[in-house]
């Protein structure tokens, strides 16, 4: 079987790319310094210490496991966090790509599949994005990311490095046959901070904004089971194997969900009520963000099997039930 090289692998989208990578014959390698990620979740293939930043690791990785495409998830991701400190995001998210680029090229491994961002579109409400809305991040880490985007166009230019790019932007849910989920140190997503909250773990959830011009006033979002998400991203590779060009795909529903509307949904799942508490917004949030994912599924195949609001919750409440991966 042929190696792939998964990097943020130990992670949450990273690890669940991984199970799938194996189920469709592949073996998948997590390149990983396990800041964020969890060495528990690296469950369908070797692991690689190594981080990004460190070029001799990255080329360590591609030397002993020869690997034909790469899978690029690992990165900094808060937007608020960018905000406060957008050297930090520039210099890990950007750097760490062109190191792993610049390797990847450099051994020969010319499929690239990178894990974009609906946030490189920025704030265009009303509007359901795809692949040609224009891109106008308001945030440094959808900027961080629309620049990667900018460097893999200049490396296929100048070395023939096909790739493969994903947009996407709330990605929610855990692998319903239970082995992995979602466990951040420490959690900013809604659904695993709302599932806390009911759960008794955390005093409330905080509603970041509710003065946002939507009916309800909090923020709107599309949202992809990850197991979902994770498929496309093998039809990609599949895509670039087969020898097919370099293309960019938006992956969502089309349907935004407010945080009210989530919260609502969970306590319909759960049976239990959901502790809120308001807060002020937080800088670099868009009102909505929805993507339609029309190309995704007409030219790669792509079907969304998993992601209904009541899945997504169920199957992440599964996960918040277990011990999850322990330090």
């Amino acid at each position: 079987m042929d190696h792939v090289l998964v990097t943020g692998g130990a992670g949450y989208v990273g690890s669940h790319a991984c199970k799938a990578l194996r189920k469709a014959g592949f073996i998948p390698v997590t390149f990983d310094n396990l800041s964020t990620g969890w060495e528990q979740a690296v469950k369908f293939g070797p692991l690689f210490k190594g981080d990004l930043m460190d070029r001799a690791s990255v080329d360590a990785a591609f030397a002993q496991y020869k690997p034909v495409a790469v899978l690029h998830f690992a990165a900094l991701s808060l937007v608020g966090e960018s905000m406060k400190d957008p050297a930090h995001y520039w210099r890990v998210n950007v750097g760490g790509a062109l190191n792993l680029a610049e390797s990847a090229v450099a051994h020969g491994c010319l499929n690239f599949i990178f894990s974009s961002t609906c946030a490189t579109y920025g704030d265009q409400d009303g509007v359901v994005l795809t692949e040609e809305t224009a891109q106008r991040p308001i945030n440094a880490y959808g900027a961080s990311k629309r620049a990667i985007e900018d460097v893999l166009a200049n490396f296929e230019a100048a070395f023939g490095l096909r790739h493969v790019i994903f947009r996407y932007f709330n990605v929610a849910g855990a692998d319903p046959e239970g082995e992995l989920g979602e466990q951040h140190r420490p959690e900013t997503h809604l659904i695993p901070l709302m599932l806390e909250a009911i759960a008794g773990r955390r005093a409330a959830l905080t509603l970041h904004g509710t003065d946002y011009p939507t009916a309800d006033g909090t923020c709107i979002r599309d949202y992809i089971h990850v197991t979902d998400l994770v498929q496309a991203h093998v039809l990609g590779l599949r895509w670039l194997l087969d020898g097919k060009g370099t293309a960019a795909f938006n992956l969502g529903t089309g349907v935004g969900f407010s945080v009210r509307d989530v919260i609502r949904h969970a306590g319909q799942v759960t049976n239990s009520p959901v502790p809120i508490t308001e807060g002020p917004r937080r800088p670099g949030d868009a009102a909505v963000l929805v993507s339609g994912s029309q190309r995704a599924e007409t030219e790669l195949g792509w079907v969304r099997s998993h992601s209904t609001m009541e899945q997504m919750i169920r199957d992440a409440w599964r996960w918040d039930q277990t011990p999850g991966y322990q330090s």
